[in-house]
């Protein structure tokens, strides 16, 4: 599997306010804009929800993850698993967030190719295929988490990883519509997508990556690694 190989061991430190547009800032995890910064015993509490609703996810998978499961679990009241979380959702996604922050630590300050240091059209390939991976690896979970395509493509881990494709392509392809083309590439990258290749049509990963290898060569006009210039 090539994720793991791609991923670094740490997160890097958060980077300061006012980034440029092309460094994303990493995400807090699971902090919504409505709470940028809690208190250190909501904060505890808040981890201590999420390590409960983990748990109940392997015992029982994503189906036993409940508001009223996850207060049992965290012996805790359920109306303090809504107030923090919102709706079941909003738990899940908190549960995507960490690696969602570990992916964006990664292609921000991690190894090349992924990580700064190589050609951006080489991180656009190392990226796709980082995502795949990711995708594969917690498919029940972002499916779960990402019941409503509007709340989906606004999340801000979401937007962090459509931004960074789109500057990625500025680098490449600068006189094309990078934004909407990092939306297009994304769309490739959609879980539902990737659950319905893998699951129901049985693609192997393999398949998925080599077609976002060639995906991206199409978009950018360039030739996908080892093929020459007459396409040998």
């Amino acid at each position: 599997m090539l994720y793991p190989v791609f991923m670094s061991s740490a997160l890097p430190p958060f980077p300061p306010p006012k980034e440029p547009l092309d460094a994303p800032q990493l995400l807090e995890v699971g902090a919504g804009p409505e709470e940028p910064c809690l208190r250190a015993d909501a904060a505890r509490n808040r981890a201590r929800l999420l390590e409960a609703a983990a748990r109940l996810i392997a015992e029982h998978g994503v189906a036993g993850v409940t508001m009223e499961a996850v207060a049992v679990a965290a012996q805790v009241g359920k109306g303090t698993v809504f107030r923090r979380f919102g709706d079941r959702t909003g738990l899940l996604m908190a549960l995507l967030d960490h690696s969602d922050r570990k992916l964006q630590a990664d292609f921000l300050g991690g190894p090349p190719p992924l990580g700064p240091g190589a050609p951006p059209l080489d991180r656009l390939r190392a990226f796709g295929v980082a995502v795949l991976y990711r995708s594969a690896e917690r498919l029940e979970l972002q499916l779960a988490a990402q019941t409503e395509p509007t709340r989906r493509l606004s999340h801000p881990a979401v937007t962090a990883l459509r931004t960074h494709v789109m500057m990625l392509l500025r680098r490449i392809v600068p006189e094309a519509d990078c934004e909407l083309l990092s939306q297009t590439l994304m769309a490739s990258l959609d879980p539902a997508l990737i659950y319905h290749q893998t699951r129901t049509c049985g693609m192997p990963m393999e398949r998925l990556e080599a077609g976002w290898i060639d995906l991206v060569a199409r978009v950018t006009a360039t030739r996908p690694p080892g093929v020459d210039a007459l396409g040998r």
